[in-house]
């Protein structure tokens, strides 16, 4: 394997700076559970780590998440001059992806969102195309996940969020019911299959690096990729929703284990759950040219690329293999490719991605 001569990090994402933090958030923020108990609540404590927050409530369980866009929708900007398209339905539809993506990954279907739209001016709002398309993608996105989109907050941050640009994020809160819908990685064991759901695309992680490479060639944007799209139409292809997908698997009584959905650290969240296991992958999905054309672009290797972006699979999901079938079936109803990758194995926390060469051991994923 190469040296890499570029690395995410390089782009301003480090995450061996930010991990850290997190980890310290997250240990502080338990020492408030107890804070539930005056309504009533029971937290369960294994969520904590998890994508999506749960507490025990009567006969089911809540969840909540909360989420943001990043930076996709600079991009959506740059290609307006290219195809006179906001882009912002589907850039709404990637911050509703980038919420309920991560709540069902314990099981949890989503009830209400909510969404927080905060600008530098209010002159952004005075672009009626753009505002209107956030507005209708925005609650398009909501019904195509099944949940209301309950209110939000439109800050105006002067000298905090530049002028031309706003900072798209939201929550969500979802139920688990039955409560044996509940996904928290306890049933994970050796043995299990690992299933890897296709991705659409980048989705909407690491547009970072992204937009640190059109930093140095202003063209790339512009630029074909082997398929025929422009890499910055590519880039903006919305983010698949996972929402159906668990919802059938639910209904088919699937005896899922765990659940992934894979955004930031990339192929290394496949061993996210808490209990020590090896991830071994001897198949891997077929990586979107968008992908192929950065990594060639730029010279980076497998193990960044693999360790950063999801490289064509944005969910995964771990079940005995006697439910491998059902899985499949779920995606291919859902309009989703899906394949049968690997298998958790006893040994220490790793992903060991076979057929590129590529480990990751336990302790480069700092956060669960």
């Amino acid at each position: 394997m190469s040296k890499n001569k570029n690395t995410y990090a390089e782009s301003g994402v480090d995450y061996s700076a930010m991990d850290p933090i997190k980890v310290l958030a997250q240990k502080k923020a338990a020492s408030t559970s107890s804070q539930l108990l005056a309504f009533k609540a029971n937290e369960v404590t294994e969520s904590r780590g998890e994508s999506a927050y749960v507490w025990e409530e009567n006969d089911s369980y809540r969840s909540l998440v909360i989420e943001g866009l990043g930076t996709k929708n600079l991009v959506a900007d740059v290609m307006r001059s290219v195809t006179g398209k906001s882009h912002y339905d589907t850039i709404a539809k990637d911050t509703i992806a980038m919420i309920v993506n991560d709540l069902v990954v314990v099981g949890a279907l989503p009830q209400v969102v909510n969404a927080y739209f905060a600008i530098g001016d209010s002159k952004w709002m005075l672009d009626e195309q753009r505002a209107t398309d956030l507005i209708n993608g925005w609650a398009q996105a909501c019904v195509e996940s099944g949940a209301s989109w309950g209110g939000g907050e439109t800050p105006t941050l002067k000298n905090i969020i530049h002028p031309d640009t706003i900072d798209l994020a939201g929550s969500a809160t979802g139920i688990v019911s039955p409560k044996s819908n509940l996904v928290l990685g306890e049933k994970l064991t050796a043995g299990d299959r690992i299933v890897l759901i296709e991705s659409s695309g980048i989705h909407a992680n690491g547009i970072t690096f992204v937009r640190s490479m059109a930093e140095k060639d202003s063209t790339i944007y512009s630029q074909k990729l082997t398929d025929g799209r422009l890499f910055g139409e590519a880039i903006l292809t919305p983010t698949h929703l996972y929402v159906d997908f668990v919802k059938r698997m639910q209904e088919l009584k699937t005896d899922i284990h765990y659940m992934v959905n894979i955004t930031g650290h990339g192929w290394r969240k496949l061993m996210r759950a808490n209990k020590n296991f090896t991830y071994r992958l001897s198949d891997v999905t077929v990586a979107q040219p968008e992908f192929v054309f950065m990594q060639k672009t730029v010279d980076v290797d497998d193990s960044e690329m693999y360790g950063n972006f999801n490289m064509g699979a944005g969910f995964a999901v771990y079940v005995p293999e006697k439910e491998v079938a059902n899985v499949l079936k779920s995606a291919e109803v859902c309009g989703f490719k899906a394949v049968d990758a690997g298998c958790v194995e006893d040994g220490p926390k790793q992903v060991i991605i076979e057929p590129k060469s590529i480990v990751f051991a336990g302790d480069s994923l700092e956060v669960r």
